[in-house]
């Protein structure tokens, strides 16, 4: 790929920027506020990247993240995403999304409510299960002996296959968790969320740790009870 398009640019969108920017890979990012209110990230990064409207960037992207609030899934651009691998960040936080009801009864998952968004593109979710700061500091080259693992969900293979060869790129190894229905397993409060990447105790943000391996994540997703 040539260029990671992100609809959402908060903490998971920046960090993922970041560490595209790092591998060689060019950014389109977007926000619900305008490109001009990304002045200062694109400086940041460099010549690699440029601010857009979500649609541009959706149209821009070879792969596109989006990381928005759940609340406002309904608004990501939905005809320049088609055909495209879309990796879904979204955890629901009824705090702060309000409440869904699908969601509450625990009758769909966030990711397919996108994909329902998104009749014609292949959503994947990822990068919804680590905080954003141990994102950004547990990333390491191919091979390295304490190199983390995220996991993906998707129903599509090739999509997963592609998620998987941007989240190399960036740093980590992936494990297949299985269909958009099973990304339940990754969802908040699962064992696989933050915890594995975390320093043990009740300070937050928790130190970033290094134990995050391909073995420790699928132990995680075996354990939710789902």
């Amino acid at each position: 790929m040539t260029t990671l398009g992100l609809i959402g640019s908060g903490n998971i969108g920046s960090t993922v920027a970041r560490l595209a920017v790092a591998a060689g890979i060019d950014v389109v990012l977007s926000n619900s506020r305008g490109p001009e209110t990304l002045a200062g990230l694109v400086a940041e990064l460099g010549p690699r990247a440029r601010a857009a409207t979500p649609a541009e960037a959706a149209a821009a992207g070879d792969l596109v993240v989006v990381t928005v609030p759940l609340k406002a899934y309904q608004d990501v651009p939905v005809a320049p995403l088609a055909g495209k691998v879309v990796l879904d960040t979204n955890n629901y936080y009824p705090e702060r999304d309000g409440a869904i009801a699908e969601l509450d009864a625990d009758t769909v998952t966030t990711s397919e409510l996108l994909q329902r968004h998104l009749p014609d593109a292949q959503v994947v979710k990822a990068f919804n299960n680590i905080y954003f700061e141990h994102l950004a500091a547990l990333a390491r080259p191919a091979g390295a002996a304490d190199r983390s693992a995220l996991p993906v969900f998707g129903d599509d293979p090739a999509a997963k296959i592609a998620a998987a060869h941007l989240i190399d790129a960036l740093g980590y190894d992936v494990v297949d968790g299985g269909t958009l229905a099973e990304s339940r397993r990754s969802q908040r409060d699962t064992p696989v969320y933050v915890r594995p990447y975390a320093v043990p105790g009740d300070s937050w943000p928790p130190a970033a740790a290094t134990t995050g391996d391909i073995a420790a994540i699928r132990t995680a997703l075996a354990a939710a009870e789902v």
